[in-house]
């Protein structure tokens, strides 16, 4: 099993349970996929903080790859709730480029979705973040520190969730995932890195560890794995 050069958001999150839900339902819970979604993410920021490129884009994907775990367990459609969240539009403003800085908006807005406008593939979704949130207009570190708040909030909307089991705190989930996701592309926009080409490079094979289907990478192995 492969991804490729024109993959889907849908068929990329496809992948990761057939490779790797298997191995993951034996051995994480929801909490240690979501630790390790943190782990990886933070290894990200330090790479940034190092502007270490290689080590940034690495650490990124494996922690985009573990939330895509976290959400198949969720039973979370990545590609609806992003383009629900982000229509060709700032989810905050409404506006395409964002103009929240320069408008101030106190309020968000309402926004309608126009589907006419959906993109396809990893490659168009990213070049709508390219257009909704220029890379020109923050630096790495700006989008290294807005990933970390996501995170941060994604973290505080699981332990609500954990906490109550009510539908709100389950929508609340499904935002912040989707503004996780954002982030993700924007740190990747940032470094002027094709997802959807590197992708296709990481997994042209199953695992890009062990090259199986489904993956037979050890759970010590996974554990102890520092990129």
């Amino acid at each position: 099993m492969k991804l490729i050069s024109n993959s889907t958001i849908r068929e990329y999150q496809d992948f990761i349970k057939a490779v790797y839900g298997k191995s993951n339902a034996q051995h994480f819970n929801s909490d240690d996929m979501l630790v390790n979604v943190e782990r990886f993410l933070m290894r990200a920021i330090k790479g940034i903080r190092k502007e270490d490129k290689a080590k940034t884009i690495e650490n990124v994907f494996i922690s985009m790859s573990w939330f895509m775990s976290l959400m198949n367990q969720y039973h979370i459609d990545v590609e609806d709730i992003v383009w629900n969240r982000f229509p060709y539009l700032c989810s905050y403003c409404g506006s395409v480029p964002c103009s929240c800085k320069k408008v101030k908006v106190e309020n968000r807005k309402a926004i309608v979705v126009d589907e006419s406008k959906r993109p396809h593939t990893i490659r168009e979704f990213q070049t709508m973040f390219w257009k909704i949130y220029p890379p020109e207009g923050r630096t790495p570190e700006h989008a290294g520190i807005h990933l970390a708040e996501e995170m941060g909030e994604l973290s505080e909307a699981f332990l609500a969730f954990k906490g109550t089991h009510s539908d709100a705190d389950f929508a609340n989930i499904i935002l912040e995932s989707s503004d996780l996701v954002s982030c993700f592309f924007s740190v990747c926009n940032s470094f002027g890195i094709d997802i959807a080409d590197e992708f296709s490079k990481r997994y042209s094979e199953n695992c890009h560890i062990c090259h199986e289907l489904p993956c037979s990478c050890t759970f010590s192995y996974i554990m102890a794995y520092k990129s």
